[in-house]
């Protein structure tokens, strides 16, 4: 069974202007981030998706689950019943009503921060150990991005057009998965 890895990167600092680029309040910083899925031997199959940093997590969802189902029919990929890990910031009943719709099966870790019923609390924990050895795997898509920092020109955008931003890192995402092939042979 498959399992795909879905997370946002953070914030890519932007020191000057350009188009696609918000602000932060919460960390004080101008950039974009990024939505990318990853499946579970670390290789990026998902359509990236990048949005100026003032726009949440979750309102980014049903657009790339929308190209994940496109991408995996045009590629004759089977998702159906495969994992989808997310972090505790798509934790909510619309995203896991919308990951079902899909046919995929939602691994979200419970964000408790919301809910102060101790019986609630335990009755999401006990629902999510049965698919915590998953979310244990979550990992690789953080060692993927770690190897994507390798790239100078990922790590700090001085790009002003983000069409030439976005070209990089698909070259350096085709690299990654290009060294997860070399490596196999």
């Amino acid at each position: 069974m498959t399992s795909l890895s879905f997370t946002a990167t953070g914030q890519i600092p932007w020191p000057k202007g350009g188009n696609k680029i918000g602000y932060s309040g919460h960390k004080h910083q101008r950039g974009e981030k990024e939505l990318t899925i990853v499946d579970n031997m670390g290789n990026i199959i998902g359509p990236v998706t990048v949005r100026p940093v003032n726009e949440h997590d979750t309102t980014l969802l049903p657009e790339i689950l929308k190209k994940v189902v496109t991408t995996s029919k045009q590629l004759g990929l089977d998702l159906t019943d495969s994992y989808l890990t997310l972090d505790a910031g798509f934790d909510g009943q619309e995203n896991k009503d919308l990951i079902r719709q899909n046919f995929l099966l939602p691994v979200i870790r419970p964000n408790i921060r919301n809910n102060k019923n101790p019986e609630k609390i335990r009755f999401l924990f006990d629902e999510f150990s049965s698919v915590q050895h998953i979310y244990r795997e979550r990992h690789r898509i953080e060692h993927c991005f770690a190897w994507a920092d390798t790239y100078r020109k990922l790590v700090i955008r001085y790009e002003k057009l983000h069409v030439i931003h976005l070209g990089f890192r698909y070259l350096a995402y085709s690299m990654i998965n290009l060294q997860w092939f070399i490596g196999k042979q």
